[in-house]
């Protein structure tokens, strides 16, 4: 496949995924990855080698100034180049494997499952040295609704040194990390969770990411939120996803979006704990709340 140069690169981040609508059906809602709708990108940013990808969500699916959720996988030598976003904040995380992350031309190897934000007027760059495919997340969120900018740095990341530790802010989806909560917001059983990255981390109004994990038979019970909008990523094992009145099959892959306002639950469906990802995006700086429902 060709080369996909930054414009167009830029294009797809933003008008590839069709919109969702809260009034369509909640299993149209959810966004499943399907590896074999991963496009081909080359030198993205001018980075290395390919970047394997599909569009989640789009500016379009949110009220807030959600832009993008992108889910792939970064090939052996490949990885997105180093470049500045001044208008939005931006996160690459990886499930997997390791890969060598840039923030602000400090570059570490961040192991699996992490992450690193990005935050507005500072630069960042991801590659992989390895072997093997890491499979990786890319979140944006902007300061002006639909407002996507980047400035490439024309630089691979390719063979610089490295920091044996990051000088960076970094995430770490660590199941060890995670603490007991009974009956989390009226829901049953235990559920582990952890608030990952605080809002204070943030310059736009991207507000957290949770990391939750529910055990057999556990659930988290109904809340809303009314400043806050949230994308519940499925890592791993199955469960159902209840929003208003309708219910849903969730599993390892899916993003759930949640709007405005609107309640919601999660259970565990099957054997195996399910682990998710939560992002949460705010209508307004520090406008954080959560309502639970009887």
């Amino acid at each position: 496949m060709k080369s996909i140069p930054l414009p167009v690169f830029v294009f797809l981040s933003v008008t590839a995924v069709v919109p969702l609508q809260a009034r369509d059906p909640l299993p149209q809602r959810i966004a499943r990855t399907d590896p074999s709708k991963f496009r081909v990108a080359k030198t993205v940013h001018a980075g290395a080698g390919e970047l394997h990808y599909m569009g989640l969500f789009d500016a379009q699916t949110f009220n807030t100034n959600f832009i993008f959720l992108h889910r792939g996988v970064i090939p052996p030598g490949g990885g997105i180049g180093h470049h500045f976003h001044n208008h939005m904040e931006e996160m690459f995380v990886i499930f997997d494997g390791e890969a060598q992350f840039t923030i602000d031309g400090r570059t570490s190897t961040l192991r699996g499952p992490a992450g690193a934000p990005c935050r507005m007027g500072h630069s960042h760059a991801i590659y992989n040295p390895s072997g093997k495919p890491v499979q990786w997340m890319n979140i944006a969120v902007g300061s002006i609704k639909g407002k996507y900018d980047a400035t490439d740095l024309g630089d691979d990341r390719m063979g610089v040194s490295l920091d044996t530790k990051p000088v960076f802010i970094t995430m770490r989806l660590d199941k060890a990390l995670l603490r007991p909560v009974e009956g989390m917001h009226g829901g049953k059983g235990t559920a582990r969770y952890r608030r990952a990255l605080q809002p204070e981390v943030f310059y736009t109004n991207w507000s957290y990411v949770d990391h939750l994990l529910l055990g057999r038979g556990a659930s988290q019970g109904r809340k809303r939120h009314e400043g806050v909008e949230e994308f519940y990523y499925v890592i791993g094992g199955e469960g159902k996803v209840t929003i208003g009145n309708e219910s849903a099959a969730i599993k390892a892959g899916d993003a759930v979006p949640v709007f405005l306002n609107e309640i919601h639950a999660f259970e565990n469906a099957g054997t195996a704990d399910l682990e998710m990802m939560i992002v949460g995006v705010a209508r307004a700086k520090w406008a954080l709340d959560t309502v639970e429902v009887k």
